[in-house]
């Protein structure tokens, strides 16, 4: 069962076989930026919070984005948005990861900071977004959110009361997840709640300070408008 294909049992994407085709980036935020043909006129920043179904990469994705001031756009509603009964087929999943790509250019286009919440388990869907931020933004991260298989079982018995089904989706794709290659951020959400979020701070610190740096500057410039963007957990457009 590929990344394109098939309906998963739990409505969100299907999983994949295909190899990541493009270089990850470095352990740290800070050196993760992807160079374009016009640095100088590139201010926006593209991030890719990826991983297996139900080890937390809301809660990571939430937190990148109150460090970058960014908004967060995510698969699950973008399908909801594009199809009124979605089928989960390739032909369905591949017009969704293309919306998400084509409204995250448009963000960083603009300048701003667009974290991308998806499992990405399909390696090609992580080569396209690097290939998006090359032409458009001035950096790039790749973040894989991790998390110990009991863990995520235990959580999800507490959220849902019946475990089966969403655990056995999270099975599903484990096995056919396409590896991360190559150097990338790696969060690991088996502890606590700050235990995540310490390890967030410390990769994305450089990005708090140039945020409070950014907020000195005069009344007349030019930063998104922070409301809205990053305690955003859905696609508002």
């Amino acid at each position: 069962m590929s990344d394109r294909g098939g309906r998963a049992p739990d409505g969100s994407e299907s999983p994949t076989s295909n190899r990541d085709t493009g270089g990850s980036l470095a352990p740290t935020a800070s050196e993760s930026a992807v160079p374009t043909a016009d640095d100088a006129a590139s201010t926006g920043r593209l991030i890719v919070v990826c991983g297996l179904p139900g080890v937390g990469k809301t809660t990571v994705a939430e937190r990148i984005a109150d460090h970058l001031d960014g908004r967060i756009r995510r698969t699950d509603v973008i399908r909801k948005e594009l199809f009124d009964d979605p089928e989960y087929t390739d032909a369905e999943t591949e017009a969704v990861y293309a919306e998400l790509l084509a409204r995250a250019r448009r963000d960083v286009d603009a300048g701003e900071a667009v974290v991308l919440d998806a499992t990405f388990a399909d390696g090609r869907f992580r080569a396209k977004a690097r290939e998006t931020a090359a032409g458009t933004a001035a950096a790039f991260d790749l973040v894989e959110v991790a998390c110990d298989e009991d863990v995520v079982e235990r959580r999800i018995e507490r959220r849902d009361g019946i475990s089966d089904a969403d655990f056995e989706i999270h099975l599903h794709f484990r096995e056919l997840f396409d590896e991360v290659a190559g150097d990338h951020v790696v969060i690991d959400n088996s502890g606590t709640e700050a235990e995540t979020y310490a390890q967030v701070d410390a990769a994305f610190a450089d990005a708090s300070i140039e945020d409070a740096a950014a907020e000195e500057q005069p009344a007349g410039d030019s930063r998104p408008d922070r409301d809205g963007r990053s305690a955003a957990v859905t696609d508002a457009e």
